[in-house]
């Protein structure tokens, strides 16, 4: 007996549960396309308390498009600008070009300002666009922003040819995807090329074309603007200074296609060099003449709205981390509902350089309210995730680039992208294979519901396991016969500890699981009110067994009908004279009563398992068929037991009549009734909490009390 109880009340299973557990989660979120490298990050995403979350490519759908461009018509006359938009949002080469009276441009070559655009743009990059017939398709290769000036240039067309637009249709999809830029290409030779840097914001091509050398740019507009000291007019293709007034009205521009358009803003120039140079140096990017402002499209993705507030109502704050302008990531901001009720974005959106400048109070303060971190190099992430650690949050980062892995690194849940590098990858704890924001809300919510599965089947197997001890102990310490004989009892917590508790894994979130705090990363998996719980069941399921056993020996009809005093005195039957055999304490049926009302009012118990506070009446038991399943398999493995004579012999049971199955369900069922008063109080807990939290309050000083 004492081997048997042992054996029941340690929860050998645990350990196989808990991994098994967690594994179903894993395989849970590859279905939700985010794919989990290691099993214990599955549990930290419940208690995530910030996301950092990059913005293009995963609050926007990453598909850029130019859908606006500005350029200076002529500094003679009012307006300064022309401002053209472009039709057609995906990588397609399909599209027209319209003026600001929304007429559309048959030769968009003749605008000496376009074509340079379309040089530059096809020079001035390093992607490539093509088509894939097996997708029908036109897929990039390279980064999005400058295929999509790879796009336009496909639909600015080439000069010299007044059948352009025809001519263009009568190419194949593959010849298509690239032709006008084929074009630029074969008419310049490329010499040197200054890559993009961040400190500079830009890059620079050397092109050399009929014994001229030209330096094409492109890059951030504040960063180009800056280096540029003469402007390229769309009237004549002339060549004028950029007076401050020109720079302003551009200026103006760049600031409404950034905030009131959401457009990604790259400012093209062009430079004439010395003949014969070979080679670029940055000394080189200054006195430029700027072409034109290009304005880049990248629409939020549908469901990022919706998520954004999931992540709300969870009390996960959301903090968008951009390299974008700040103008431009704000109104982004705006509309994925990352800045609802705010109308001053101050305190809010910080860029890289005035989140540094701040002193280290006001810094605090920031990283408390942040919503927008803009202008952001790699190593602002690591700096972002360190400073949010030090006031104790649980920060998941996300990255797709080399120079990101030391910031997924240091994060508590590094998310990689599913397009990113192999070195991101490997630095993280969660890949994105579709880079989607809405899938990271779902992975935590589905991290909740595996840590909340979790403290399911560890109730569910130490109540269970409480109830056994309190079943043995109890019955020795009243003096009564064993309840159970120690097969009975190893087989009890076979059942008990295998199928139903495995299939606890299996249920489904609670409703409201999105709608509560995270948890403390330090919070106990038992806390006070919980075992509580624990030992409130587990003594009921003893008491229950305990009762099913004197029921038999005292009021069933079938049984003697014994006082309870003798039943108690049971050891001294053979030293007294008694109305009845000795031999009565040694019947199969009081220890099968017990048995039967023991595996019964567990999986009774199984049931509450469900959900730890969500009622029986709200989430049903066919909402996880597995657990009922493997309820009705239990089931009968012990009625075979029962009735089956080579096994009723073996664990020393006999068969129970109708009317013992009766009692057998009036002893078990109360522990339904039992744990649906505890989820009760487990779902108002401030209820009970209210007047004291008040009364501390009321306690405190005024200054106190506002602050």
């Amino acid at each position: 007996v004492a081997v048997a109880l042992a054996v029941a009340a340690i929860p050998e299973g645990l350990p196989a549960v808990v991994t098994t557990c967690l594994a179903l989660g894993t395989k849970r979120m590859a279905r939700l396309n985010a794919i989990v490298r290691s099993l214990p990050s599955v549990e930290t995403l419940g208690c995530t308390t910030v996301i950092c979350s990059d913005k293009t490519g995963t609050l926007t759908t990453n598909m850029m498009s130019v859908s606006k461009v500005c350029v200076v018509r002529s500094v003679h006359q009012r307006p300064i600008t022309d401002e053209y938009s472009i039709s057609g949002t995906t990588f397609a080469p399909d599209g027209f070009i319209y003026d600001a009276s929304e007429n559309q441009l048959e030769f968009p070559p003749q605008s000496p300002c376009l074509l340079h655009i379309a040089m530059c743009s096809a020079l001035c990059n390093e992607s490539t666009l093509q088509y894939n017939p097996d997708k029908k398709s036109y897929e990039k290769i390279g980064e999005s922003t400058e295929v999509a000036l790879r796009v336009l240039v496909e639909k600015v067309g080439l000069p010299g040819f007044d059948s352009m637009p025809s001519a263009l249709n009568m190419l194949t999809k593959h010849e298509r995807a690239s032709y006008c830029n084929h074009y630029w290409e074969n008419q310049f030779r490329k010499i040197s090329v200054l890559d993009f840097s961040r400190d500079r914001k830009m890059m620079s091509v050397l092109c050399s074309r009929k014994q001229q050398e030209i330096m094409f740019s492109k890059g951030a507009p504040e960063s180009v603007m800056a280096r540029c000291t003469h402007i390229l007019c769309n009237d004549d293709g002339s060549s004028v200074p950029l007076t401050m007034d020109i720079r302003n009205e551009l200026e103006a521009r760049f600031q409404s296609f950034a905030g009131k358009d959401t457009l990604r803003c790259l400012a093209l120039a062009l430079k004439r060099m010395p003949e014969g140079q070979q080679s670029l140096s940055y000394a080189d990017e200054a006195n430029l003449t700027f072409i034109g402002l290009v304005g880049m499209l990248d629409p939020p993705r549908d469901e990022v709205h919706s998520a954004i507030h999931s992540c709300m109502s969870a009390g996960i704050r959301v903090i968008v981390v951009t390299g974008d302008n700040k103008s431009t990531a704000e109104s982004l901001c705006r509309q994925i509902g990352a800045f609802e009720h705010l109308d001053d974005f101050t305190g809010y959106s910080y860029t890289a350089s005035e989140f540094e400048g701040l002193p280290p109070l006001e810094r605090a303060n920031a990283l408390r309210r942040m919503v927008l971190f803009s202008r952001v190099e790699p190593s602002h992430k690591k700096m972002l995730v360190e400073a949010l650690q030090s006031h104790n949050e649980v920060v998941a980062m996300t990255g797709d680039g080399v120079n990101d892995a030391p910031a997924l690194k240091k994060a508590d849940i590094g998310i990689a992208m599913g397009s990113g590098t192999a070195v991101a990858k490997s630095a993280s704890d969660m890949v994105l294979a579709d880079d989607n924001f809405a899938t990271i809300v779902a992975a935590v919510a589905e991290g909740r519901a595996i840590y909340n599965n979790t403290k399911q089947f560890i109730r569910y197997m130490i109540s269970s396991n409480i109830g056994e001890v309190v079943c043995i102990f109890v019955a020795a310490v009243l003096g009564m016969p064993d309840t159970l004989v120690p097969v009975q009892l190893l087989w009890v917590n076979l059942v008990t500890d295998g199928l139903p508790a495995t299939a606890i894994g299996f249920n489904k979130p609670d409703g409201n699981i999105m709608a509560v705090k995270p948890r403390k990363v330090n919070e106990a998996v038992v806390s006070g009110w919980l075992f509580f719980r624990y030992l409130v069941i587990g003594a009921y399921v003893g008491l229950a067994t305990i009762a099913g056993f004197v029921w038999w020996f005292v009021y069933s009809e079938d049984g003697p009908r014994l006082p309870y005093s003798e039943l108690i005195n049971f050891d001294s039957c053979s030293t007294r004279q008694t109305s009845y055999p000795c031999s009565i304490f040694e019947d199969r049926h009081p220890s099968t009563v017990s048995m039967t009302v023991l595996v019964v009012v567990e999986m009774f118990n199984a049931l509450n398992n469900l959900s730890e506070n969500q009622s029986l009446l709200v989430i049903h038991p066919w909402s996880n068929l597995w657990l009922v399943g493997s309820i009705i398999l239990t089931m009968l493995l012990h009625v075979a037991v029962l009735y089956t004579e080579p096994l009723s012999a073996l664990f020393s049971v006999s068969p129970l009549t109708l009317a013992e199955w009766k009692v057998v369900l009036y002893l078990s069922f109360p522990v339904i009734l039992i744990d649906e008063v505890l989820k009760f109080f487990s779902r108002r807990p401030r209820a009970w909490s209210f007047p004291l939290r008040l009364w501390r309050r009321e306690m405190l000083p005024k200054e106190a009390r506002d602050n």
